[in-house]
């Protein structure tokens, strides 16, 4: 096989694993020689489990010398839970090493490709990187950012409505869509709502029917700036899972201690610039802290806007159903918006399926045009 395939095949194994490893990265390496498999192996779980390259080398065993080493992301070179996955290759005798991603941790940051070429194994980079880096996009913001990758998912009607002129909304889109959904969920280490939406809805916010379960509950996160919601319902139940509230000193007396009361950890931020809600950067930052690597912003089309609105969101995800709403219904994404089409932020279909009756499109920002180019 070529080095592109085995790559990809690496980068199987790393999608695999994607559920149990936050905050380390999904990595996927596959040790082959004459372009024939002898090992392979992906990160165990957080905080225990081996790195990617150490599970292939010791899959391996022997049989690891002289063969090429596939990584879906630059090896550590650092000490922190495991030991650095370059000395391992090392020490294993792997002749050449291939990289899809370079690992922008600042404690990493080229230094795994400089210690393996300064030991004489041959270093390629960049192959498959497209694929390997949009799978890795939400540890790579992190670690570059501090802060957590944010989804912005909705379910609209076809004219752009989360809910009837009446507020009803369920159910908008398809079961298909709703499954997917979860799946979606348990790919983050968070769900973010707004109080609007746990008033409204009651949430659960846990992850349900998904084909592998994640190995520990999201975090629940609650965007309340004036303490509106009380501590109450499955949004505080422990058993579901942890919360946290992110809240302003707007918030109403005794909020905070009823929220800490009910086992909900509370950290408190300044108010959005708007005046409305709270400041959605120190929020992400605050994710970013706890080793959220993904936040997945579920609540009502004014956090929705609001995320998108302020360029937090790196990734929507919107489910359209085949029905309309008309001008009545609640908008999906509620702020002003630009007042001409010039100034309307540009956004690239990365994809598109059919789940159900419903279509769900997944964009990205439009990058930015460099400059000289036409």
């Amino acid at each position: 096989m070529r080095d592109e395939e085995l790559m990809l095949r690496a980068i199987a194994l790393a999608r695999a694993a994607r559920r149990h490893t936050a905050p380390w990265p999904a990595v996927g390496c596959v040790l082959a020689r004459d372009g024939e498999i002898v090992a392979q192996g992906a990160t165990g779980p957080y905080p225990t489990g081996p790195h990617a390259e150490v599970a292939a080398l010791r899959a391996a065993g022997d049989r690891a010398r002289a063969t090429t080493a596939y990584c879906t992301l630059e090896p550590c070179d650092h000490h922190a839970n495991t030991p650095p996955c370059t000395e391992a290759l090392i020490a294993a005798g792997v002749a050449r090493v291939v990289v899809a991603v370079g690992d922008p941790d600042e404690r990493v940051a080229g230094r795994g490709v400089a210690r393996l070429r300064g030991a004489g194994i041959e270093v390629e980079t960049g192959v498959a990187r497209a694929i390997a880096a949009r799978d890795l996009a939400p540890y790579l913001h992190h670690r570059r950012t501090g802060r957590a990758f944010v989804v912005a998912k909705v379910a609209l009607s076809l004219d752009g409505r989360v809910a009837a002129a009446d507020g009803s909304s369920q159910w908008i889109t398809s079961a298909e869509a709703r499954a997917d959904a979860h799946e979606l969920r348990a790919d983050s280490q968070a769900i973010v709502v707004g109080a609007g939406t746990a008033l409204a809805d009651r949430p659960s916010l846990t992850v349900r029917g998904v084909d592998a379960a994640p190995a520990r509950a999201p975090l629940r996160v609650l965007l309340d700036g004036r303490g509106r919601v009380t501590p109450t319902g499955p949004l505080f139940d422990p058993e579901l899972g942890p919360t946290l509230v992110v809240t302003t000193e707007a918030a109403r007396a005794g909020a905070v201690d009823a929220w800490r009361g009910a086992g909900a950890k509370v950290e408190v931020v300044a108010p959005a610039a708007s005046g409305r809600g709270v400041d959605l950067d120190a929020t992400f930052t605050i994710l970013g802290r706890e080793g959220v690597l993904q936040a997945l912003v579920e609540g009502g089309g004014e956090l929705v806007g609001a995320v998108v609105e302020s360029g937090a969101a790196q990734r929507i995800v919107a489910y359209v159903a085949p029905l309309l709403l008309g001008t009545d219904g609640v908008p999906g994404f509620a702020f002003p918006g630009p007042r001409a089409i010039g100034d309307a932020a540009r956004w690239e279909l990365v994809d598109i399926a059919r789940v159900g009756a419903a279509a769900r499109l997944e964009l990205e920002p439009q990058p930015e045009p460099q400059p000289g180019a036409r």
